[in-house]
């Protein structure tokens, strides 16, 4: 009898071991950097992770969600406080990020590849400013901290301000439609 519930206990514990677990995102100890490049020149700042989390199983993703506060981008270069409000107003105005109307944006995990040597790679879909795209990219993880660079088109979210693929003649006043977000997230 003994055996049998001892049985019946390990087949419950390696059961539940198969299933994922929810880990939430620690939003004050995660960043989100980004970096936008024009011609002669960047900006760069920050935008706080609102909310979030990562489903594990045996340690390698297998699903999740991270949401960004858009009303809480930065911007970290320019040191002038009257162009530096006016630089992050236009970027949470609608020729940007339109966060009146969009105040997050998100990212879901579909799929993952376990991790080899810290490394794996994430697929998911990617929303702002209410429209989605799919997306790939590598993560890296290092105990209980993941870091990834995402490459992203702005000009595929409507984002247009200054994009030669909505603009003619923009000249040396054209921003590249690629901007960068790199992502160190703690869970």
């Amino acid at each position: 009898m003994k055996t049998v519930k001892l049985l019946g206990m390990l087949l419950i514990a390696g059961t539940l071991s198969t299933f994922a677990q929810k880990s939430e995102i620690k939003v004050n100890e995660s960043v989100v950097k980004w970096t936008g490049n024009k011609i002669g020149g960047s900006h760069n700042g920050e935008i706080q992770i609102k909310n979030g989390y990562f489903e594990l199983r045996e340690g390698d993703i297998v699903g999740g969600k991270v949401v960004m506060d858009m009303n809480t981008i930065t911007n970290n270069d320019v040191e002038d406080e009257g162009y530096n409000q006016k630089l992050v107003g236009h970027l949470k105005s609608d020729d940007f990020f339109g966060v009146e109307n969009f105040p997050t944006a998100t990212f879901v995990v579909s799929k993952a590849s376990k991790f080899e040597n810290g490394k794996a790679k994430v697929s998911g879909t990617i929303t702002i400013k209410g429209k989605s795209e799919p997306i790939t990219f590598d993560v890296f993880k290092k105990d209980n901290k993941y870091a990834a660079q995402l490459k992203i088109d702005r000009s595929k979210f409507d984002v247009r301000y200054g994009s030669n693929s909505f603009f003619d003649n923009l000249g040396d006043k054209a921003i590249d439609n690629i901007f960068i977000l790199d992502i160190q997230i703690v869970i």
